[in-house]
């Protein structure tokens, strides 16, 4: 069951409205940070309804793109954050979500959606400023 869809989608108050820039498609993105270790453990996005209905309950609540609804992190692995601080970057146009997480974030069963998964080059070695620069000297 989905439960962020069977309630009545809340709303952003005004004063909320003036403080987060939403995209063309009323999106935001959202940054998920662990708030005892500032592990950064996923991003997603979320619209005006998702973004009330965290603040409203404590839970994170994201939108997802593909399925064009709102979903709460963890309602269906029990892998849910719970929400302690949300704040604005200097622009308004990203959030970051302070959680204390429940199991693995990413959906792939690893703590962080960034773990184990740096750019590589060529020949599979990790992109780092210093290699790109040494190969842009070659070049």
């Amino acid at each position: 069951m989905n439960t962020a869809q069977d309630s009545v989608a809340p709303t952003l108050s005004d004063e909320l409205r003036r403080q987060v820039v939403f995209n063309d498609s009323g999106l935001v993105p959202a940054i998920a940070q662990q708030h005892d270790t500032g592990e950064v453990l996923m991003m997603a996005w979320m619209d005006e309804a998702a973004l009330a209905e965290t603040l409203t309950t404590g839970w994170a609540t994201y939108f997802s793109r593909s399925r064009q609804q709102r979903w709460r992190k963890g309602e269906s692995s029990g892998h849910r954050q719970r929400v302690l601080e949300v704040s604005t970057d200097c622009d308004g146009d990203t959030l970051l979500l302070r959680v204390d997480q429940t199991g693995p974030a990413c959906h792939t069963l690893t703590r962080s959606c960034f773990t184990g998964r740096p750019l590589t080059g060529a020949d599979g070695a990790a992109l780092t400023p210093e290699t790109v620069a040494e190969g842009a000297t070659r070049a």
